[in-house]
């Protein structure tokens, strides 16, 4: 496998697909406090894949 340039925006992207579908199942979950820390878990991937995908653009 080589070294892509374009392999870190997309596993950026991914996470950050993956922090917006996780969230429609996180307000489906039964405690408050738990959503709250599964909220901000997914606000943390969605930047760590916001940074990841936009790096090189600026």
């Amino acid at each position: 496998m080589g070294n892509h340039p374009q392999r870190t925006p997309f596993y950026g992207m991914l996470m950050m697909l993956t922090a917006m579908i996780t969230g429609l199942w996180v307000g489906d979950l039964p405690w408050p406090g738990l959503r709250v820390a599964a909220y901000l878990a997914l606000l943390a991937l969605a930047l760590a894949g916001f940074l990841m995908t936009f790096r090189d653009y600026s």
